[in-house]
C-alpha cells in the first residue's frame, strides 16, 4: 500500500510540473535531471543510475518499465507500458514507443468498439541509438549496438549491429 501511494505522489509531483523543467543547455537543466531521476525511481520498475528524462517525456503510469544505466528518454517522447530498455541508449525526441493498439479484425463492428490487443512487449538492447520521431510499434525487440534512422518505423525485430531506417524500417547496414 505504502508503494503504491508513494507511486501515485510520484506521478503527481512528475506530470503536475516537474516534466516541465528545462532540458539542456538551458540553465537549470541539472536541477531537472536530478528530479525526474529521483521520481523515476518509485515510477519504474527498474530506473537505473545516471538515467535521463527529458523535458516532458511520458510513460503513462510506468507500469512494467525497467531502464537500465546511463540510458536516456528524448524530449517529448511516450514509452509504453512494459517497455524494457538496456544500458547507454540514447533516444532523440519524439520518439514513440507502442506496446498496445486496437483491434480491427472483426469487419462487422466499428474499430472504436472492438477493444485493445494484448500488450506486447518491447525490448530494446544495450549500446542503442534511436533517431528522432521513430515509432517503434508492440512487441518489436530492438538488438543491442543498433541504431536506427530517424523517423522510421520499426515493425519488426531489429538485429544486434544494424542500422535500420525507412518506413517500414529495414537494415541498411551492419555496423561490423
Amino acid at each position: 500500500m505504502v508503494k503504491k501511494l508513494t507511486k501515485s505522489i510520484a506521478l503527481i509531483i512528475y506530470y503536475g510540473f516537474a516534466r516541465y523543467f528545462p532540458t539542456q543547455p538551458v540553465p537549470g537543466y541539472k536541477i531537472g535531471y536530478s528530479i525526474r531521476r529521483w521520481l523515476a525511481q518509485y515510477i519504474f520498475e527498474i530506473a537505473g543510475d545516471n538515467l535521463v528524462i527529458k523535458y516532458n517525456a511520458k510513460f503513462g503510469k510506468g507500469t512494467g518499465i525497467e531502464i537500465g544505466h546511463n540510458s536516456q528518454i528524448g524530449e517529448k517522447s511516450y514509452i509504453g507500458a512494459y517497455t524494457k530498455i538496456g544500458n547507454d541508449v540514447i533516444m532523440a525526441p519524439e520518439i514513440l514507443i507502442w506496446t498496445i493498439a486496437h483491434r480491427f479484425d472483426r469487419t462487422d463492428i466499428p474499430i472504436n468498439r472492438q477493444g485493445a490487443t494484448d500488450i506486447l512487449p518491447v525490448n530494446i538492447g544495450d549500446d542503442v541509438w534511436i533517431g528522432q520521431r521513430v515509432i517503434i510499434m508492440p512487441g518489436c525487440n530492438i538488438g543491442a549496438h543498433s541504431i536506427i534512422a530517424a523517423g522510421a518505423i520499426v515493425t519488426k525485430d531489429v538485429p544486434e549491429y544494424s542500422i535500420v531506417g525507412g518506413i517500414p524500417a529495414k537494415v541498411i547496414k551492419y555496423r561490423k
